[in-house]
């Protein structure tokens, strides 16, 4: 474990002093961008900021980690990087805490291991922390840079069956547009929800059919925020069938954003600890990746990030969506 999290370091290192320009290996300054190097720029054209998680896996001699090669492309074609900043465990995160509040009792004791992890993130982070209920949002701390104020925000779900949302994702979009007023970054949400959407009927609890979960997965991939989401059941619904639609709309909201969805098995987990721990892996090894998207028409532009380097794993939203 201590050598993986050596490689780990490394890894952030050779970020935080290599950056990418036009032809993949253009070497640039990780914070400054590469306009005397980027070619001209195509009408239309225009930057997209994504969170890029990175990840070691197994063991590689170190100088393979000295230098860490990556690529953008949209669409299939290579894109120019621009930047790459917030690199590190030092740099500020705008998070919101979003606990759905019909989930079962037992979730009521991760209240203060969550507390305990806001209050561990970078100095400068801003935190909101809402709860997901039947109507809208409630939002207990709006965003805020003392992270102790935050964490006492947090409060036990109700864990009754008239407080749950019809769809967790309605609320998930609502606090998404709060992100609007905040400074540009790293940007995460930490969503503790059954995933289950029956606002439609019980068919819509697909993760193919969920309509809110597409507008979410659209919202956040066009602002650039990650979603990390901890599976806990709600107190009104036990079915493995539906727990697994659940889970799988969760999975695709993660992975679609840059994120990782969390579970064991489809009953509530014995403890969150192993999940912050991982979240806070995550976190920590994040990077707000900027580059030049050249396909300037309305719709679905669909991303991917490539590292040349031998054992490195990137997380990564999927793509997004253009509105004009």
């Amino acid at each position: 474990m201590r050598i993986g999290k050596r490689l780990a370091a490394l890894v952030i290192f050779s970020l935080m002093t290599i950056g990418i320009g036009p032809g993949h290996r253009h070497v640039l300054s990780a914070q400054t961008r590469a306009t005397e190097t980027a070619p001209e720029t195509p009408s239309g054209a225009r930057p997209v900021t994504i969170p890029v998680g990175i990840r070691v896996k197994g063991m590689k001699p170190e100088p393979e980690l000295q230098m860490v090669d990556l690529s953008v492309s949209e669409d299939g074609d290579p894109q120019t990087i621009l930047s790459i900043r917030a690199i590190g465990n030092n740099s500020p995160l705008t998070l919101a805490v979003l606990i759905q509040d019909d989930l079962v009792q037992s979730v009521s004791n991760e209240i203060k291991p969550i507390g305990d992890f806001i209050r561990r993130l970078p100095k400068n982070s801003r935190v909101l922390v809402g709860y997901l209920r039947t109507g809208s949002l409630q939002v207990r701390q709006k965003f805020t840079i003392d992270l102790d104020k935050a964490a006492k925000a947090l409060r036990s779900p109700l864990a009754v069956a008239t407080a749950g949302p019809s769809s967790p994702y309605i609320e998930v979009i609502e606090a998404i547009k709060r992100f609007d007023a905040q400074p540009s970054g790293r940007r995460a949400i930490l969503l503790v929800s059954d995933g289950l959407d029956i606002s439609r009927g019980v068919d819509s609890s697909s993760a193919t059919q969920s309509i809110d979960l597409q507008r979410a997965i659209n919202d956040a991939q066009r602002r650039g925020i990650a979603i990390y989401a901890f599976y806990a059941p709600s107190v009104a619904t036990q079915s493995p069938i539906l727990a697994a639609n659940a889970q799988s709309s969760l999975q695709r909201l993660a992975d679609e954003t840059g994120g990782r969805a969390f579970f064991q098995g489809t009953g509530a987990p014995v403890s969150f600890d192993p999940y912050l721990t991982s979240l806070t892996s995550s976190l920590e090894t994040q990077i707000a990746l900027t580059y030049l998207s050249t396909h300037p028409a309305k719709g679905f532009h669909r991303i991917k990030v490539r590292s040349a380097t031998s054992g490195v794993e990137l997380e990564h939203p999927a793509g997004y969506m253009r509105a004009n």
